[in-house]
C-alpha cells in the first residue's frame, strides 16, 4: 500500500483446456490423483474428474481402497511441502482454501498441515509456525493414510466419493498459489541461534503488550465512545513509547536489530478500505503495508515490536469501526432511505483516513515528549529505522505499483465515518484515571 498521500495502495503483483476423459486403465491410484488434479487445475474438469474421484472412492477392492487412501494423504502432504517452498505460512494457507472452496476444504487442509508438521522434530520448527499449527485444534487422529477418505468423510458428514472429490480440490487450489515473501522458515529450516547471525531479533515485552492488549479489548466492548477513545489513546501512547525505547536501546553497541514482515488478513467487503486503515496505522508506528489485492491478504514491514503494535492495533480499529458501522447504518440517510452499500463503504473509507491522522498525532506527541524527557534527538534514530523498513521492502519486493481507492459515494456514511474516528480517537493524550 502507497505510502505517498493517503487512499493509495501498494499492491504486489498477482485458459481453458479440453475436458479430461479420465483415469487410462490400469493407473496406480497415485496416477489417478496426479490425473484429476491437472484437469482441475488446467480448468479442464467434467466427467473425467467425477471418473477420478469414484475410482478412488471404490472400496470393493480392500487393497486399492487402502493404496488410494494412502495416495490422497501423500499428495497432501507433497502439496503443503511445495507450498511452504513458494513462501506460504500455515494460517494463511487454510484462510485461501476457505475464501477458494469452503469450510469444509479448508478443514481437509488444516489436516494436512497438521500432519506435516508432525514429520519433523519440534526442535527445526519455527514456535510461530507451531502456534499457528496449534492454533487449528486439529489431531492427526485417521491412523495411517489409508483410513484418511473414511476420516474426512466422518469429520464433515460427507459420502466416500464427496471426501475423494473435497481432497482433489484442495490439492488444486493448492497447486495454484502463487509465491510469497517468505516471512518465516519452514518447518525442518529453523535452527534457534544459528550461530553467526549478523542481526538478532528484536525483543518484544510480552508484559507491555498484555497492557495494550487489555486496553484495546476494553475499548472494543465498551458503549462508551469517549472511554473507547481515552483507552485507544492509551494503548497508542504506550505502543509509541514502547518504540522509542527499543529505539533508543538499538542504537547502543551490539544491539541492531533486524526488520522483518507479517502478513496479516485483510477481508472484503471494504477490503480496500480496510486496506488504507492498516496502511494508516502502518504508517503511524514507522511500518509500512504492501496490499495483495487478489489474496486479501497485506504485509507489513517493520521492527518485529512495531509490526506487533500494527497487528494489535488495527485488529481492535477493525472492530470499533465495524461495530460503529453497524450502529449508523441503522439510521436512515438524509432522504429517508435505509443506509446501504454506498453509506457503509463511505464510513470505512472516512474512518480509515481520520483515524490515520489521529493516530499520527498521538504517536508524535510521544516522541516529543520522550525527545523533552530524554533530551535525545529522535528524529535521525527513526529515520534510520524508517530506512531500514524501505530497504527491506525493496528487497522484498521490488517495484511495486500504486492505485487510487474509489471515492466516497454517500455523504452521510463519510461524515457518520468521520465521527465514529474520532469517538475512536487516539489523538487525544489523556490518561485514565
Amino acid at each position: 500500500m502507497g505510502k505517498k498521500g493517503r487512499g493509495r495502495q501498494r499492491r504486489a503483483a498477482g485458459a481453458p483446456t479440453a475436458a479430461w476423459a479420465g483415469p487410462e486403465a490400469g493407473a496406480s491410484p497415485a496416477e489417478v490423483v496426479s490425473g484429476a488434479v491437472d484437469a482441475l487445475v488446467s480448468g479442464g474438469e467434467g466427467g473425467g474428474v467425477d471418473l477420478a474421484a469414484a475410482r478412488l472412492a471404490d472400496t470393493e477392492d480392500r487393497g486399492w481402497a487402502d493404496a488410494a487412501g494412502r495416495a490422497l494423504l501423500a499428495a497432501l502432504l507433497d502439496a503443503v511441502a511445495s507450498v511452504w517452498t513458494r513462501g506460504w505460512q500455515p494460517a494463511e494457507t487454510v484462510r485461501q482454501v476457505d475464501r477458494v472452496l469452503g469450510p469444509v476444504a479448508a478443514a481437509v487442509c488444516a489436516d494436512a498441515v497438521t500432519a506435516d508438521l508432525e514429520r519433523h522434530s519440534p526442535a527445526t520448527v519455527d514456535p510461530r509456525w507451531a502456534e499457528q499449527v496449534r492454533g487449528f485444534g486439529v489431531k492427526a487422529s485417521w491412523g495411517r493414510g489409508e483410513g484418511y477418505p473414511a476420516h474426512v468423510g466422518a469429520e464433515h458428514g460427507l459420502l466416500r466419493f464427496e471426501a475423494v472429490d473435497a481432497v482433489l480440490r484442495v490439492l488444486a487450489a493448492l497447486r495454484v498459489l502463487p509465491p510469497l515473501r517468505r516471512l518465516c522458515p519452514p518447518p525442518g529450516a529453523y535452527r534457534p541461534g544459528r550461530p553467526g547471525a549478523a542481526r538478532r531479533p528484536e525483543r518484544v515485552d510480552a508484559g507491555k503488550l498484555a497492557r495494550v492488549r487489555a486496553l484495546l479489548a476494553k475499548a472494543e466492548s465498551t458503549e462508551f465512545p469517549q472511554e473507547a477513545e481515552a483507552l485507544s489513546a492509551r494503548a497508542q501512547e504506550m505502543m509509541a513509547r514502547h518504540s522509542i525505547d527499543r529505539a533508543l536501546l538499538a542504537e547502543g553497541p551490539g544491539e541492531s536489530e533486524a526488520a522483518s514482515g507479517r502478513r496479516l488478513p485483510v477481508d472484503a467487503p471494504y477490503d480496500e478500505h480496510k486496506a488504507v486503515l492498516l496502511h494508516e496505522v502502518a504508517e503511524a508506528n514507522h511500518c509500512r503495508a504492501v496490499w495483495h489485492q487478489e489474496l486479501g491478504l497485506c504485509t507489513v514491514m517493520g521492527f518485529p515490536g512495531d509490526v506487533e503494535a500494527v497487528d494489535l492495533m488495527f485488529t481492535s480499529l477493525l472492530v470499533q469501526a465495524e461495530t460503529a458501522m453497524r450502529a449508523s447504518g441503522s439510521v436512515r440517510d438524509r432522504s429517508g432511505r435505509a443506509a446501504g452499500k454506498a453509506f457503509r463503504a463511505s464510513f470505512m473509507s472516512a474512518f480509515s483516513v481520520r483515524v490515520g491522522e489521529r493516530l499520527v498525532e498521538t504517536a508524535r506527541a510521544a516522541e516529543r515528549a520522550a525527545q523533552a524527557e530524554t533530551g535525545t534527538d529522535l528524529v535521525p534514530v527513526f529515520a534510520a529505522r524508517e530506512r531500514e523498513v524501505e530497504a527491506a521492502v525493496a528487497e522484498a519486493f521490488g517495484e511495486l505499483t500504486y492505485s487510487r481507492v474509489r471515492g466516497p459515494y454517500s455523504e452521510d456514511g463519510w461524515v457518520e465515518g468521520r465521527a465514529a474516528a474520532d469517538a475512536a480517537s487516539l489523538g487525544s493524550r489523556r490518561h485514565l484515571p
